[in-house]
């Protein structure tokens, strides 16, 4: 019969209050008294789970994370920074895939509840009214990641679509292109697609160029093949376009194949741009420029921050925007030495 803290704090004869805080806090324990307890675990082999360790504080050391597509490439890069502050908090991560299922989403916050986590880390989708009525069900600190609520004082860490796709729209026109198609994500989408869109209308605006979104855009979900059909439909009904911006590596990806499936290279007929700078962007022909976006950082940053809301600790900023950069490859080529 495996021994549990009851039997440990009875062996060494202190409280169990006590022997949660030597492993808890060791450095809040006197040495004698630690030793002792030590001693009591080695000697009854005692393994301590997560629920024996938050018996005195109510805590696993456990955070949830909501992913809704495991299958993106997007969330690798994301979740490597989470595990990577996790680690240096002392955290375990329950990984929770919602395939962009709704029933699924519920039905893991209630598993995720049952495990007793101490927070929850949700990623990229809106937060919708529902969605908030069970957070606040959950009544644990709540962190979105590459995603934010406007309406909702959910703490968030995430780039700026929308000045990041002004920057890379810029970009293609400071390299003397006019005639700029976009890829868009689906319109449903506030969270991402609007504000990349909002970003990119704005510099056609600001530089005094054509505007026209039924021209212009093409919507869709963010995988290759999206991406791929997007550009059949974005070069039938604009066929001068000599470049496009991307809102998604993937889709840019699925466009360079379409492109060059119709003799159409790459960036010397039509330049393209893209959006994440996931490590398969350094892998295609020719490599993708891109908007860059430290997905490392911001799931290393929602740890903390959900770090820091569990440890009842202020948290100065409630919406955290992070850098963006225009990562230069070979994808975009300078249409002419004019200055714009």
């Amino acid at each position: 019969m495996s021994s549990n803290i009851k039997d440990v704090a009875r062996h060494a004869a202190v409280s169990i209050s006590t022997v949660s805080r030597v492993m808890n806090m060791p450095d809040k324990v006197a040495k004698e008294t630690r030793d002792k307890v030590l001693n009591a675990i080695r000697e009854l082999n005692y393994m301590p789970n997560a629920l024996a360790r938050g018996l005195i504080f109510k805590r696993t050391k456990s955070l949830g994370v909501l992913i809704p597509d495991i299958s993106n490439m997007f969330y690798s890069e994301m979740l490597h920074g989470m595990e990577a502050a996790a680690h240096d908090q002392n955290y375990n991560l329950i990984l929770c895939n919602t395939d962009n299922n709704k029933t699924r989403m519920m039905e893991s916050l209630s598993v995720l509840k049952e495990k007793q986590i101490d927070g929850l880390i949700f990623t990229s989708e809106p937060i919708y009214p529902d969605y908030h009525e069970l957070f606040l069900k959950l009544q644990i600190p709540i962190v979105l990641a590459a995603t934010h609520s406007l309406e909702y004082d959910l703490p968030s860490v995430k780039v700026n679509d929308e000045q990041a796709s002004y920057d890379a729209t810029e970009y293609l026109i400071k390299n003397g292109h006019r005639q700029i198609g976009m890829i868009c994500g689906s319109i449903t989408d506030q969270v991402t697609a609007m504000p990349r869109l909002q970003g990119f209308l704005r510099a056609l605006k600001v530089h005094q160029m054509e505007a026209d979104m039924e021209k212009l855009v093409e919507f869709g979900s963010y995988k290759f093949e999206d991406g791929y059909h997007a550009m059949h439909k974005l070069l039938e009904k604009y066929p001068d376009i000599t470049a496009v911006f991307a809102a998604g590596d993937e889709r840019a990806l699925g466009a360079i194949s379409y492109l060059h499936e119709k003799g159409k290279s790459v960036p010397e007929d039509i330049s393209v741009i893209g959006f994440d700078n996931l490590r398969l962007s350094q892998m295609s022909i020719p490599k993708l420029t891109t908007v860059g976006q430290p997905l490392y950082e911001i799931g290393y940053l929602a740890v903390e921050k959900l770090d820091h809301l569990i440890q009842k600790e202020h948290v100065p900023e409630l919406r955290t925007y992070v850098d963006h950069q225009i990562v230069e490859r070979q994808s975009v080529k300078m249409r002419n030495h004019e200055s714009v």
